[in-house]
């Protein structure tokens, strides 16, 4: 039977840490320190209580814990407990009675050399993200991945899989299936399925503008839209998929959310999807209540953001504040397909663009939920954040001149060597920006043109992306940078170019529209974090005409994005949820 918070908060002190015994392993220890926090607002508060005991804890009893964690299969006849034996079970691998021979040997040839490099048992959440179980294949490759961390990360992230292993047995004993969570997460494999030819046949996701597989996926958004119970479903003249839930009355105002349904090459599943799904999500919730806004809600699935098949990002959400650039009708992709070409086969009229164009004075604001690509929220073991405002960054293509001779012959100090000033540059850069806390600089090519091994390089080409949190900030730091890259080209006699390439200004968000994020976390029990976002967003592009603010949901995996291993859990999505729609709420009593 499902317990309650209700009995947890009025329990005496023994019998509501028996309550919370098992949640990870017997360490009474935990449950006294979270209880003195009496009482819970809710589940997901007592989880943070929990966390907040166990990271509290010195390293010896965190080590203990560890210690303590029942091997993986690591024998037919192990005793396991009643939570392990059923978490195991799902994953196919109690008593090892599903495995292979092969497979049951290669797990306790990991188990043997994961305990001897870290000295305790490996630990993995083997329900998984969604909480339904892993193949025994994906707890392999997942125990055969952690066994190359160094031991102090691997401490940590076998930390975080103790709290993960405790969030799902804690949302059992409380009933509190992530139901809403459970279905965005499953819209995301589902929309996976579809990939461009060349990553599709390799198991990877890439959805560039406009393939087969884009417009697949904006037929399955625009399906499911109608399912959720919007309004108006369409297609915009770029191939936005532009979904409408309609107030009481026609004159109502607006506000606009989305995000965008292309990926990177090798993507992960949730890079801007996530932000289609939630409000599509709380948009069936209104239907089933048969609930209508005082505003209208429109969720837009952006059909272009990455720059991936055109040299033209933000393509979608520029287009609704007039920043499409006709001019990039002409570009052509690899296989020298124009845009223009592109789109009159998926059915667009590019001549009707010009009318997507947004009036600003219909609009509230512009809100956006998106995975944090990053691993603040996980290190921190926290599932929401309130962002404060998208980086600005500039970028640059430099290129230092030096001179090319015998690297055997040359004495140290009379060379002109493009590289190590580069490589001198790059290590101040790493150091000026952790000056600030939160601005990043990053040199992410880096080129000898016709280098040699035995030939001092006399040229260096390289890009240089520095941001920050506002435009003064990420201007001092790019003058700072400059100075330095004159400074070491004098001192070494080099020579250097250098082209910027892109300006972007910070989005700070809306006061406004961010304290309403902040009140619908808070109105979770969830601690109120506030960070800004170093990648960019459609956010940035309607911030140019209207107000906007950003809720980020933690990322597993430490965070990583761009990346096939990009993940979050039904848990965190549902809180997601949840926010936006104590978010949609607060708007609808906000005073006139």
């Amino acid at each position: 039977m499902a317990q309650s918070l209700a009995q947890l908060n009025a329990a005496a002190p023994a019998e509501a840490a028996a309550m919370l015994d098992g949640l990870y392993g017997h360490a009474p220890w935990i449950a006294e320190r979270a209880l003195a926090d009496r009482p819970f607002r809710s589940v997901a508060d007592l989880g943070q209580r929990l966390r907040q005991a166990v990271s509290e804890g010195d390293a010896e009893a965190r080590t203990a814990l560890l210690r303590a964690h029942p091997e993986l299969a690591a024998k037919p006849d192990a005793p396991l407990g009643a939570d392990s034996a059923r978490e195991q079970d799902l994953a196919g691998l109690a008593g090892l009675a599903g495995c292979t021979p092969a497979e049951m040997a290669r797990l306790q040839e990991l188990n043997a050399a994961y305990k001897t490099r870290f000295g305790f048992p490996f630990v993995l959440a083997v329900r998984g993200p969604r909480g339904a179980g892993m193949t025994r294949q994906q707890v392999m490759d997942e125990f055969a991945r952690r066994l190359d961390n160094p031991p102090d990360l691997e401490f940590e992230e076998a930390q975080q899989q103790l709290h993960r292993i405790a969030e799902i047995r804690l949302r059992d004993r409380y009933d509190a299936e992530p139901a809403l969570g459970n279905d965005i997460w499953d819209w995301s494999e589902q929309l996976a399925a579809h990939s461009d030819p060349g990553y599709a046949e390799k198991g990877q996701l890439t959805v560039t503008y406009l393939t087969a597989a884009h417009r697949a996926c904006a037929g399955l958004l625009s399906q499911w839209m109608r399912d959720c119970g919007f309004d108006e479903v369409g297609f915009d003249a770029v191939g936005n998929v532009v979904g409408r839930y309609l107030a009481a009355t026609p004159d109502a105002p607006t506000l606009m959310t989305g995000s965008h349904y292309d990926t990177v090459r090798n993507a992960g599943k949730y890079d801007g999807r996530l932000g289609i799904f939630v409000p599509m999500a709380c948009v069936r919730e209104l239907h089933r209540q048969g609930r209508r806004l005082p505003y209208h809600l429109e969720v837009i699935g952006f059909a272009e953001e990455e720059g991936q098949r055109y040299r033209a990002t933000f393509l979608g959400s520029g287009a609704l504040i007039g920043d499409f650039k006709p001019e990039w009708l002409d570009q052509q992709d690899a296989d020298g397909i124009s845009m223009r070409d592109a789109m009159a086969q998926a059915g667009l009229r590019s001549e009707d663009i010009p009318k997507l164009k947004r009036d600003p004075a219909r609009y509230l604001g512009f809100v956006e939920v998106h995975i944090e690509q990053g691993p603040v929220l996980y290190e921190m073991g926290l599932p929401l954040a309130v962002v404060t405002s998208i980086n600005g960054c500039v970028r640059y293509q430099v290129r230092i001149n030096g001179l090319a001779c015998h690297a055997g012959t040359t004495p140290m100090n009379r060379r002109r060597d493009a590289a190590t000033a580069t490589a001198e540059l790059a290590l101040y850069v790493e150091q000026r920006a952790a000056r600030d806390g939160d601005s990043v600089g990053t040199i992410g090519m880096l080129e000898v043109p016709g280098g040699s091994i035995n030939v001092v390089p006399g040229e260096c080409r390289f890009s240089l992306d520095l941001r920050a949190p506002s435009d003064a900030q990420r201007d001092a730091l790019a003058d700072d940078v400059l100075a330095e890259l004159e400074a070491i080209c004098q001192h070494r006699g080099l020579r250097y170019t250098l082209e910027e390439t892109m300006r972007a200004a910070a989005a700070p968000s809306d006061p406004a529209w961010q304290q309403r994020w902040e009140r619908a976390v808070d109105a979770l029990g969830l601690p109120v974090h506030r960070m800004p976002s170093g990648a960019g967003h459609d956010a940035m592009k309607l911030h140019e005409v209207m107000p906007q603010a950003m809720l980020f949901v933690r990322g597993q995996n430490a965070g990583i994005s761009h990346n096939p291993r990009e993940a979050t859990s039904s848990d965190d999505i549902q809180l997601a949820v949840q926010a936006f729609l104590h978010l949609l709420d607060d708007l609808a009593h906000a005073p006139k």
